[in-house]
């Protein structure tokens, strides 16, 4: 059977771009729809906007650090319009990027919605069928808020970068990443910050000791962080909104923002009609190939909710292209991922927490907690750490944990090393670089516990 395109992209984001841009450079012919902007979820409304944005957030503790060495720093105010405009302008430069690596690689692109009519077909919004070989669904996700009484006059992270003014205060529901990230960025531009998390300690998931130290130094930031609290309900009122907790506190703030979890854009692209397996949340069941329950459909990225990170989608997308492009079947690689928290003080962590390796085998904890020299001119209290778990038997490193400034930064070397394997002792014979907070890797001598 003669079809319009060999592949069919559905989602221009990072792991779309990418398989569409290597299935083109290998001889196939590629199409793409995208119905909002190139780039994804990363690219216009996540990751990078909300990096630049912290990045303009750490500039109020910049300058009162200057003057403990030696600086004058006059008044500074923050223009939360230029600042918009300054982003706005670099995500449309990224924008363009990506659309044109689709026009270079001779992708032909449409700016429409995507719908399955079957197995090969798809209907665009435009009232465009085409038909395709195959299909790959690269969607992503969107932010999920919960049915609470007063829930339209939240915001999530999609609309946090279009606001036309800074708000004075600020409610964040939620107690993950993204929740945490925008209680730092926006407490550090000066909002008036409150935080509710329902649970008991917020980044679920993480090493309990990184948890403790990160929720220790955001209230020691300034930011309101309120446990075990969740909202009842949100009434607009004319001075701003009126939150009653489920305890039947109140606060009144300018803004609300719910940061409590994304799910998979699966609604309405027709997987329903083609039998195409979902799983609890909505997310596309696929093989260790990407593949769904119908052979000639796949899925990568956010949608399948296997592992929501940019850098895991394009690795997805490569992966796909080798087996179904190159007779190569290639799984991508899910185990020991290093990520990064932009917290402040900022996360980096890969492998295995303290508390899941002790439900693994017998282990060895080396921890370090110091106030780094960064600090010290500058009259802070604030703490770093620096974590490793070892295996007793083969005294391999199974995880690594880092808070403090540059945390990102040295993880993603940690993670190299500990990806190949590397021992305790491995860590001990490098030379440690000195004076750097990343020593406290190979120096630690002596188990904490």
């Amino acid at each position: 059977m003669n079809y319009d395109f060999d592949l069919f992209v559905i989602g221009a984001g990072s792991g779309g771009v990418r398989a569409a841009r290597l299935a083109s450079q290998c001889g196939q012919k590629v199409a793409l729809a995208e119905e909002f902007r190139y780039g994804g979820t990363c690219v216009i409304r996540g990751c990078v906007p909300k990096k630049l944005m912290v990045y303009a957030s750490e500039f109020s503790e910049i300058f009162n650090d200057a003057n403990g060495y030696g600086w004058s720093v006059g008044k500074h105010s923050f223009d939360w319009k230029k600042f918009i405009q300054a982003k706005d302008k670099e995500i449309n430069r990224l924008e363009s990027i990506y659309s044109n690596i689709l026009t270079n690689n001779s992708v032909t692109h449409y700016n429409s919605r995507a719908h399955l009519k079957n197995n090969n077909t798809i209907i665009l919004t435009s009232g465009e069928v085409i038909t395709a070989k195959y299909i790959l669904i690269a969607t992503g996700g969107r932010p999920f808020v919960p049915d609470v009484i007063g829930n339209e006059h939240v915001i999530t992270s999609n609309e946090i970068f279009d606001l036309s003014e800074k708000p004075n205060s600020i409610l964040i529901v939620g107690g993950g990443y993204i929740a945490c990230e925008f209680a730092c960025i926006l407490n550090g531009l000066g909002v008036s910050t409150t935080q509710f998390y329902r649970g008991n300690q917020i980044l679920r998931g993480f090493d309990a000791e990184v948890q403790n130290l990160v929720s220790n130094e955001m209230q020691n930031k300034g930011i309101n962080l309120n446990l075990k609290h969740d909202v009842e309900s949100i009434k607009k009122i004319e001075n701003g909104y009126l939150v009653k907790d489920k305890s039947n506190k109140e606060i009144i703030v300018d803004q609300i923002l719910y940061a409590t979890g994304r799910v998979p854009n699966t609604s309405n692209i027709g997987l329903e009609d083609l039998g195409i397996e979902t799983g609890s949340v909505g997310e596309i069941i696929v093989d260790e190939y990407s593949r769904t329950n119908i052979d000639n459909i796949y899925a990568i990225g956010d949608v399948t909710n296997r592992v929501q990170l940019t850098p895991v989608a394009i690795v997805e997308a490569a992966a796909f292209v080798e087996t179904v492009f190159k007779s190569n079947p290639t799984m991508p690689d899910h185990e020991l991922i290093a990520t990064a928290v932009f917290t402040q003080p900022e996360i980096g962590t890969v492998g295995l927490t303290e508390e899941e390796a002790l439900k693994q085998c017998p282990i060895e904890v080396y921890s370090a907690k110091f106030r780094p020299m960064k600090v010290i001119l500058a009259g802070r209290d604030e703490q770093m750490l620096m974590k490793l778990i070892v295996a007793k038997d083969n005294r391999k490193v199974l995880g690594c944990h880092i808070v403090g400034h540059a945390a990102a930064e040295m993880i993603q070397l940690a993670g190299v090393a500990i990806k190949m394997g590397a021992t305790k002792e491995d860590f001990d014979k490098t030379m440690a670089i000195h004076p750097t907070a990343a020593e406290e890797l190979v120096t630690m001598s002596a188990p904490t516990r």
